[in-house]
């Protein structure tokens, strides 16, 4: 529990247990745990693995360091749905506490990298000075937070899927609302748009990407 968000000792035990989950420490790991306590604090959630653990959800913005430490700390996974990546490459986060509806969104404040040298000056490697000041620079040093409101649809919530429908192009079905529907047909999204991967005999997918075919995606 994050009782004591302010003491030293449950900082260090929250950054020991980040630090084995995400395999070494650096600074992402530090500002993750710290965000996250930071985070919790100011929506109210004092138990996230706990008593809490279906009244949060977090939203992420980058996949580094620091998103390993929020999942730590928080207890939030994509498995869970209570952890959502948004690729936006910023060093941000939103915790929102489902049950009352507060929301923060926390980002790391690009000034904090030079500062840190203001707290250890004689550490002359640049990550291992920032990963040292960030332990005990102050929250306004090292983070903006903003109260944000977020709506959650049904589909993105956690729980049992609220649909299954079949592609019409793959064949393979799609779950929470994330199919495309184009003219006449449902298709996923690899389909509709084209996939990642391709198939052995290199064709992406059944279905053409739907720039090519005529029909506007809706």
């Amino acid at each position: 529990m994050l009782r004591k968000q302010g003491s030293s000792l449950d900082f260090k035990s929250l950054l020991d247990e980040s630090v084995k989950t995400h395999g070494h420490l650096c600074p992402g790991q530090v500002l993750g745990v710290r965000m996250s306590i930071l985070g919790l604090r100011k929506i109210g959630i004092e138990d996230p693995k706990g008593k809490d653990r279906k009244n949060l959800m977090v939203f992420v913005e980058i996949d580094r360091c620091a998103t390993d430490a929020i999942q730590s700390v928080t207890g939030c996974s994509l498995g869970k749905r209570t952890l959502k990546f948004l690729d936006y490459g910023k060093m941000a986060a939103t915790f929102v506490n489902l049950k009352t509806g507060k929301a923060i969104r926390i980002v790391a404040k690009e000034e904090s990298r030079g500062l840190a040298r203001n707290y250890f000056s004689h550490i002359e490697d640049e990550h291992q000075c920032q990963t040292e000041a960030y332990k005990i620079m102050p929250e306004d040093e090292l983070f903006e937070c903003k109260e944000v409101r977020v709506k959650i649809p049904a589909e993105d919530m956690p729980g049992r899927p609220i649909k299954r429908i079949r592609c019409d192009g793959c064949g393979e079905y799609v779950q929470d609302k994330r199919e495309i529907h184009v003219k006449d047909k449902v298709l996923c999204k690899s389909c509709a748009y084209g996939a990642y991967y391709k198939m052995q005999d290199n064709r992406y997918v059944k279905c053409k990407p739907a720039s090519k075919r005529v029909g506007k995606v809706q």
